[in-house]
């Protein structure tokens, strides 16, 4: 069992910044892809962005290419998302996931944290 505690979030303007942290066990977060999730309203599951363990290539959905920044770590056990230009659309409950190297889906999640954007 990997445990995923999200930090961060909360409520800005639109165009401002908002940091979140999600920190994984020590003893498995280097072998861990981390990746972010968020859900708005109504609507499902995204990607927003991830990372993985060894590579160290971040990917991103493109609405959120070139606003957000994620990076990993692995001293501290802990994969922040940078988020910048923040936009009203992006208002969601954000969660932190984790999957073993190789594997499709990701196994473990957080418990998510809000993020809201006023316009």
């Amino acid at each position: 069992q990997v445990q995923l505690v999200e930090s961060g979030g909360g409520s800005v303007e639109a165009g401002g910044s908002l940091r979140l942290s999600c920190a994984a066990p020590a003893r498995t977060f280097a072998l861990l892809t981390i990746g972010w999730f968020r859900q708005a309203p109504g609507k499902e599951r995204e990607f927003v962005a991830a990372i993985s363990r060894a590579l160290y290539d971040p990917r991103y959905a493109d609405s959120v290419k070139d606003r957000f920044t994620i990076s990993r770590d692995n001293a501290r056990s802990t994969v922040t998302l940078q988020m910048n230009i923040l936009k009203p659309e992006d208002t969601a409950v954000y969660y932190c996931a984790a999957k073993r190297a190789g594997e499709r889906d990701y196994e473990w999640w957080g418990q998510g944290t809000q993020v809201t954007v006023s316009s």
